[in-house]
């Protein structure tokens, strides 16, 4: 029997993201948890890696632990501004971005992941208040349509970020306990 490592899809260490219909209180709860947590787990990710490793892609085609960790700052910044859009505006249409080629902009190439993990410390810490400030109803009732994937109320969005970010740190993670790191 070969190992279950082999078998995984490198792409997906925890699994692809299944959107729910909604959150549970609990759910939601769990999930602003893991967004809160998400800027010490990264930074607990790349402790100790040098530059040549840092600059290693998590997989073969994959982005190096640098895009990945400045990627996710990127995306989440871009979230928690279409968050405050949601709760400012009816309903209102975001505009998608292409995340590959920021990925290969000169500033994620090249900055180090300091800058990025700053970045998450201070967007994570407003925004997880935000987020625990909602009313119950606007979980539910509020939220965006996005013009790929359709209309998305702040419970998926949630969901899908808290998702997100422990999908990318365990990138990372993988990749480190793959070689040895």
């Amino acid at each position: 029997m070969k190992d279950a490592l082999n078998h995984q899809d490198l792409r997906y260490p925890i699994g692809k993201f299944a959107r729910p219909a909604h959150l549970s209180a609990d759910e939601r709860v769990a999930a602003i948890q893991h967004i809160a947590e998400l800027p010490q787990k990264l930074r607990d990710a790349v402790d100790g890696l040098s530059e040549s490793r840092i600059d290693t892609p998590y997989r073969d085609g994959g982005w190096t632990v640098r895009q990945t960790i400045h990627h996710v700052a990127d995306s989440h910044m871009q979230s928690a501004g279409r968050i405050r859009l949601a709760l400012t505006e009816d309903w209102p249409q975001i505009a998608p971005y292409k995340e590959n080629l920021w990925a290969e902009l000169a500033d994620v190439r090249t900055q180090p992941v300091e800058t990025s993990l700053q970045l998450l410390d201070a967007l994570h810490a407003r925004w997880v208040v935000l987020l625990r400030s909602l009313p119950e109803t606007y979980w539910t009732e509020r939220g965006y349509k996005h013009p790929e994937s359709g209309n998305q109320t702040l419970d998926q969005v949630l969901a899908l970020y808290a998702w997100h970010g422990r999908h990318h740190t365990a990138h990372i993670t993988s990749l480190r306990e793959r070689m040895g790191w």
